[in-house]
């Protein structure tokens, strides 16, 4: 059985990879640059993005789930902070996921690509953090838990 609300535990995995994406992205890519690896292994950075978009809708679309019954124990600008600050998050791990497609290409095109690729990864980073900390502003500072723990609470 899945818990309810799903939002909570999923939000972790796009955490997760987005502190591990930039990580990984440039160990792959020092290494194809000192010539341990293939450029092929690029594409293991490729699916790291594409899982981080992933579990970036996943948290997108659940989180807009719990967001109407949130918004009756949290003022509404609250919520909405968070749910801007996310929709970035949704937008630049596509834009990580495109260029880090172009880590794929031979030559200095795939090199400037790969490093731009990193780059991207820390921006995304970075997004991520910012919506992590508003998610949590929201349970642990104005009480949004309270949506679901206890019936009938009104916004303060």
């Amino acid at each position: 059985m899945l818990p309810d609300p799903l939002h909570p535990a999923v939000v972790h995995f796009p955490i997760a990879l987005s502190a591990l994406t930039p990580l990984f992205a440039c160990a792959i890519g020092l290494g194809i640059r000192r010539g341990r690896f293939a450029r092929e292994t690029w594409a293991l950075v490729v699916l790291f993005n594409a899982l981080l978009v992933g579990s970036v809708l996943l948290a997108h679309e659940t989180g807009e789930d719990t967001a109407e019954r949130v918004e009756k124990v949290v003022d509404e600008k609250y919520v909405d902070e968070h749910a801007d600050a996310a929709e970035w998050l949704l937008w630049t791990s596509i834009a990580s996921l495109v260029v880090s497609g172009g880590g794929l290409l031979r030559g200095p095109r795939g090199g400037l690509a790969r490093l731009a690729s990193i780059a991207v990864a820390i921006l995304v980073l970075g997004v991520a953090v910012r919506v992590g900390h508003l998610g949590g502003q929201l349970v642990y500072k104005h009480g949004a838990a309270r949506a679901y723990a206890e019936p009938g609470a009104r916004a303060q």
